[in-house]
């Protein structure tokens, strides 16, 4: 177990912190998977660092068509924000799936991101919205697209022994643009996934003017269907272009066969189902808002 609990008024008090402990020290924020690998002897960390009282790290806020949210914003933060309800609504759905009411309610985005899991919830709908992190470091502060900071499963480029993010940065869809979130697991609370599904997609007049389809756990890292998403680009806006980006989609993720998560075959079959559920449900978001 830890020996000390440090609480920084600052970001740049927590870089202080973290230099000071040179590696044996870690940030922490929810702590709901760090805790418990502490606790589990997975980890030896000396010191922690807890960011949740630092001013401006628990906000939600639109400027100039980009929403940011702060390293301590929690999953019930997101859930019940008015504005991502309206403008990031994929990130919403995504975040109600995690976890309990009791995880949800401690438990940060940035966290999970960080963890770099390929199958968090969280993280799934942030590759479909585009998201860009602000990571602080003792060189400065940079923006890094979310794809950037994955290496692999549980590996993530950031150190959260010596470097924090600070913030989560994506663009507020507009009225011509919609989202979903599909999800299948082996029973309804505390599972991890299967397969989860994250689309957003702009329609110009009854066409796709663009797509992005994020999957996971489908590779190392959270997975992109780029062909899928080129595919839908200009073409129309109907079921039997959903079905065709549907199994594009399975045919590019091929996921592999898992004692916890089922065949290769039953998931690449069942992917296209969630793909072409997330795309129609993304659709007719849009259609709804223009009636």
């Amino acid at each position: 177990m830890w020996q000390n609990y440090l609480l920084p008024a600052s970001v740049e008090e927590a870089l202080e912190m973290l230099a000071d402990y040179n590696g044996r020290a870690r940030l922490v924020a929810g702590g709901t998977d760090l805790i418990l690998e502490l606790r589990e002897g997975k980890r030896q960390i000396e010191t922690l660092v807890d960011v949740t009282r630092i001013p401006g790290l628990d906000a939600i806020v639109l400027d100039s068509g980009m929403i940011t949210l702060g390293a301590a914003v929690t999953y019930r933060q997101v859930i019940d924000s008015p504005l991502l309800q309206a403008k990031a609504a994929v990130l919403v759905e995504a975040s109600r799936k995690v976890g309990s009411p009791q995880i949800r309610n401690v438990g940060t985005l940035v966290g999970n991101v960080v963890n770099a899991m390929p199958a968090a919830d969280g993280a799934i709908a942030l590759f479909a919205l585009g998201a860009e992190l602000e990571i602080a470091s003792p060189a400065g502060r940079r923006r890094v697209p979310i794809e950037a900071l994955y290496e692999g499963p549980g590996q993530s480029k950031v150190d959260p022994s010596r470097e924090m993010v600070t913030a989560i940065r994506f663009p507020a869809l507009g009225e011509n643009q919609g989202s979903a979130f599909e999800r299948l697991a082996r029973r309804k609370a505390l599972a991890l996934p299967v397969l989860n599904v994250a689309v957003v997609v702009m329609l110009d007049r009854d066409a796709f003017a663009d797509a992005r389809l994020a999957i996971g756990p489908v590779a190392p890292t959270p997975f992109r269907a780029r062909q899928a998403e080129e595919t839908l680009r200009g073409a129309p806006a109907n079921p039997e272009m959903i079905q065709q980006a549907a199994e594009m989609a399975a045919s590019e993720a091929r996921p592999r066969s898992s004692l916890l998560r089922a065949s290769a075959a039953y998931r690449q079959e069942t992917l296209k189902v969630l793909v072409r559920r997330a795309l129609t449900r993304a659709v007719t978001k849009v259609a709804v808002g223009r009636a």
